[in-house]
């Protein structure tokens, strides 16, 4: 049903986020959701190709809001895909490559796509560590205001 403020969106059941690698953007957001939503929401990550193991300055960075995603094993879509299939409402891709590849999921899945441009904070090579912290830092807190937003009831 529509009101004057467009469309109103059903409640999420199941989220995937996607990115490029699965060890920062998408690693924080699933590890977000999953603070602020526990159980009440389905929620899985997942990168377009295979990467490395969870980025350290993503770790503290989401260790400073209490978050504890240190032990968080990077996935491909293509593993997610094959361990329990892709039964999900929404996909929120946070970068291109990821967006693509969710749009091609459209094709064969009846699933909602949203695009949320992210800037991928391992861009950031020069400065001092807090300097790059920051940068960490500012994806954390802007995934932190999006799901909370998206993700309510």
């Amino acid at each position: 049903m529509a009101d004057a403020t467009g469309p109103k969106k059903t409640r999420v059941q199941s989220a995937l986020f996607m990115c490029n690698f699965n060890a920062v953007r998408s690693l924080a957001a699933e590890a977000i959701a999953r603070h602020y939503f526990g159980k009440s929401i389905y929620v899985q990550s997942a990168g377009v190709r295979s990467g490395e193991p969870a980025d350290p300055f993503m770790v503290a960075a989401l260790d400073e809001i209490g978050i504890d995603a240190a032990r968080h094993k990077p996935r491909t879509l293509a593993q997610l895909e094959e361990w329990e299939g892709l039964n999900f409402d929404l996909i929120i891709t946070l970068a291109p490559e990821a967006h693509h590849a969710a749009l091609e999921l459209t094709r064969t899945n009846a699933v909602e796509v949203e695009y949320w441009p992210t800037p991928d904070p391992t861009n950031i090579q020069d400065g001092t560590r807090e300097q790059r912290l920051d940068a960490y830092r500012d994806v954390r807190d802007g995934l932190v205001y999006r799901i909370k937003m998206r993700l309510k009831g």
